[in-house]
């Protein structure tokens, strides 16, 4: 199986469901680690699912993540990943179609945190996580949607 997310297709998988937060605590929209089937126009396709908007890959699931731009990223966009940071080595952000470069206070709490950061575009963290998952690595990944991949 090619690991390489493809462009999502106009028609396609069903929908994902919206599971709202219950007790303070944020739900996954998919409790497990799928691969990223396709990516673009303004969201993902993963586990036969689709998703608009950004998400969050963590061990625990697939979180929508409220997250539009790189530009406004802040410390508590990360906090899902930070509460599992003892199960995850390193986060991939996909930061839109261009990669850029974390703020410093982001790249400080991921230090300590113990949790490396991997910047890139979102195609290109998309398809590394895909490739480390199937290596069966600790990774996590925060991938803002795209329009245009």
């Amino acid at each position: 199986m090619d690991p390489r997310p493809r462009k999502a297709a106009a028609r396609g998988p069903r929908p994902v469901p919206d599971m709202p937060a219950t007790g303070g605590v944020a739900q996954p929209k998919f409790p497990g680690r799928p691969a990223i089937d396709a990516y673009g126009d303004g969201g993902f396709r993963f586990a036969e699912m689709s998703h608009r908007g950004s998400i969050l890959l963590l061990p625990s699931g697939v979180y929508a993540w409220p997250v539009a731009n790189s530009v406004d990223l802040a410390v508590r966009d990360f906090q899902l990943a930070f509460d599992e940071a003892d199960a995850i080595e390193f986060l991939l952000l996909g930061c839109g179609e261009d990669m850029v470069m974390p703020g410093k206070d982001i790249r400080d709490a991921f230090e300590r945190y113990g949790v490396g950061l991997d910047t890139m575009s979102t195609g290109a963290a998309a398809r590394t996580y895909n490739v480390l998952l199937a290596e069966q690595r600790a990774v996590a990944a925060a991938l803002i949607a795209v329009e245009n991949p």
